[in-house]
């Protein structure tokens, strides 16, 4: 007989339990997406009113939930204390929705938008499983507790840097035959790289900051002629040249003896150019002839210290 109350006493508490996870499964994103649209379309009031007229009801429903186990919850066995423990749950539980809204606007993976719906209902349900009496609904109510926390605190979040991460890389690396860099030169680096649907640009400048004398930049774009071609008309001050090798020298001189150099030379399958003020013609070349694709470990660092973007 005690084994059969047992059982009996298991089969209301599950019922129970299934009870609240399913009515409020049911209704909490539905009152929660009617509050969104009324505070959207009508503003603050409206938003309050509904939350007026439906707060009662959805304490109500909970506390329906509980008529099964009036015998089991010694907190559901008369009207005024179903009322009290539907309150507690609710706010309780809402709580818990909440912070699952909080983790899926940090891009958490909560699943499908069915999964989401039946999670909705999972935080209520844990609660009203700690007010169940016996150690074992407590304890895997700790247990469910402690996943989600885990999750949601820790290993979701973790997942979705990754996935940012990758999915940024992924971007990045969606022309890789334009991804051509040099090695800085002496006493430079990386100061800016911009990468764009048809270009690569890398500007070089100073290690050290506030020192903003010397800048290099090189810019990498598809092969659009068959060979460097000078201009048929070249501006004043300025003189173009290509050599046998196919390489374009251009010098821009400037009053007061400043010149611009920009060499131009083929690397694979695309044109790469530097171009400086302050780096002579020996120091462009050096840069040309340490031409290579950009590894995953200088794309990561570029990421790292926000010197890249798109």
């Amino acid at each position: 007989m005690a084994s059969g109350a047992r059982g009996g006493r298991g089969a209301l508490t599950a019922l129970h339990l299934v009870l609240v996870w399913a009515a409020m499964a049911a209704v909490t994103p539905a009152f929660g997406f009617g509050l969104l649209v009324s505070g959207w379309g009508g503003g603050a009031g409206a938003a309050v009113l509904l939350a007026a007229l439906g707060l009662p009801v959805l304490v109500g429903l909970l506390a329906v939930t509980a008529l099964p186990v009036r015998a089991v919850v010694p907190l559901c066995g008369s009207r005024r204390g179903r009322l009290g423990w539907a309150v507690l749950v609710f706010l309780l539980g809402t709580s818990g929705v909440l912070a699952g809204v909080a983790a899926y606007s940090e891009q958490v993976d909560l699943g499908s938008a069915g999964t989401r719906i039946a999670l909705a209902g999972v935080p209520y349900a844990l609660v009203a499983a700690f007010f169940v009496p016996g150690p074992w609904v407590r304890l895997g109510a700790v247990a469910v507790l402690a996943a989600g926390v885990a999750y949601g605190g820790f290993i979701g979040p973790e997942q979705a840097r990754r996935h940012q991460h990758e999915a940024e890389v992924a971007r990045y690396r969606e022309r890789p035959e334009l991804l051509v860099l040099g090695t800085a030169p002496p006493g430079m680096q990386v100061r800016r790289a911009v990468v764009g649907p048809a270009h690569f640009s890398v500007e070089y400048g100073p290690v050290r900051r506030g020192q903003e004398t010397g800048y290099v930049g090189l810019g990498v774009r598809p092969v659009i002629t068959s060979a460097f071609q000078c201009p048929e008309f070249v501006e004043k001050d300025v003189t173009c040249a290509v050599d046998v090798r196919g390489e374009m020298r251009t010098v821009r001189s400037f009053p007061g003896g400043e010149r611009s150099v920009t060499l131009g030379r083929r690397h694979g399958g695309v044109e790469v150019e530097v171009s400086s003020q302050s780096l002579g013609e020996p120091g462009l070349r050096r840069l040309l002839d340490t031409l290579h694709p950009l590894s995953d470990v200088e794309l990561e660092r570029l990421m790292q210290e926000k010197t890249i973007s798109h």
